[in-house]
């Protein structure tokens, strides 16, 4: 082995302890550099004759191709046992089953909002739907609560752009009005029985939706929900009131031996009124009274201002919270849980 070949296998040998770029490049400048060895005999030329240089040269020139091929063999060796490592670490088993997206669902308000008309509607009550903007005729005058009256003041709220200086119009402080308008539109639509002198269907109606009060607590929040209920005809008595709203809460809550309680109250469209309580007699809150809902006997006012001869027909009305009948049922005890949008709560009611 002359010279020239043992310097190409010393070359290839010192590319192949090469473990990375960086030490191929220093093994390169060792033969190719600037001062590498094969310069090196190309300078050395410069003493020999032109034939001699020519014979040499040209030798010299074959060793340092066998030296840059070795060099390229290599780096694509490296640059490939990279790519290879790369795609090692990236591997993707398209065998294995793709991650699903997750799955959606009601909110938990919502889903007490469908049982609640699913339950009313087992016992024939219509359900209506109405603005939430709404005038003061509708969210206050029409149900017996003049601007005058205190119990106005129960109702602080958020009043916007629209109507008049002495009727303004407002964010719906409850879904009462939906009782004046759905009766309105019914006893426009029977006008002809009543100016007959006969009697009109009933009114069977629940109105559930969102209403707005400037109110924030655990147990109160700004938009919440009520369900207001009414049944209207010309022989419904407080008695129906009583067996319609415990049948309610016992199958809502899903238990027969659920006691209620009617309590006086005051509300100045109902007359005479009762706040509703319940009482468990079994579980965690076993023993205690919670208020539930608000109801009574719809005030004679009320019922002239639907359009109706209140001599002639009678009925009861109720309003219920929701969101706190949500709370009952999962045994949540801060309201304001069910507007932080947190999934993790969230998604333990699906």
């Amino acid at each position: 082995m002359n010279e020239l070949d043992a310097l190409v296998d010393s070359a290839r040998q010192g590319f192949e302890q090469a473990a990375t770029p960086a030490d191929l490049e220093n093994a390169k400048a060792v033969f190719l550099g600037k001062s590498g060895r094969i310069t090196e005999l190309m300078k050395g030329l410069a003493s020999l004759s032109i034939d001699e240089k020519k014979a040499r040269g040209a030798v010299i020139n074959q060793a340092k191709q066998a030296i840059e091929a070795a060099l390229n063999a290599r780096r694509q060796a490296l640059a490939d046992a990279e790519l290879d490592a790369q795609l090692k670490a990236e591997a993707l088993d398209v065998t294995l089953a793709g991650r699903q997206p997750g799955q959606g669902g009601l909110h938990p308000v919502s889903l007490t909002l469908e049982r609640i008309e699913g339950i009313f509607g087992s016992m024939g009550f219509d359900v209506a739907q109405g603005p939430e903007i709404e005038s003061d005729w509708f969210n206050f005058t029409a149900l017996n609560t003049p601007e005058d009256h205190p119990a106005r003041s129960m109702h602080d709220t958020f009043y916007v752009e629209g109507g008049t200086a002495t009727a303004p119009n407002l964010l719906r402080t409850h879904t009462s009005p939906m009782q004046i308008r759905h009766a309105v539109q019914h006893v426009n639509a029977h006008r002809a029985l009543l100016d007959a002198g006969e009697t009109m269907p009933e009114i069977r109606v629940i109105a559930p939706g969102r209403t707005y009060r400037v109110d924030s607590d655990a147990t109160h929040s700004p938009m919440f929900h009520q369900c207001e209920g009414l049944w209207i005809g010309a022989n419904v008595s407080f008695k129906d009131l009583k067996v319609v709203f415990t049948d309610f809460c016992r199958t809502f809550f899903e238990s027969d031996d659920l006691v209620l309680r009617f309590r006086p109250s005051f509300f100045p469209f109902t007359e005479p009124s009762a706040e509703i309580d319940i009482q468990f007699q079994s579980g965690p809150l076993a023993g205690r009274w919670l208020e539930v809902a608000g109801s009574g006997q719809v005030h004679p006012n009320v019922v002239r201002n639907m359009g109706l001869d209140p001599e002639k027909y009678i009925g009861f009305a109720f309003g219920m919270g929701p969101d706190r009948l949500t709370m009952l049922r999962y045994g949540v005890n801060d309201l304001r849980l069910f507007f932080d949008g947190d999934i993790r709560f969230l998604s333990q009611f699906q």
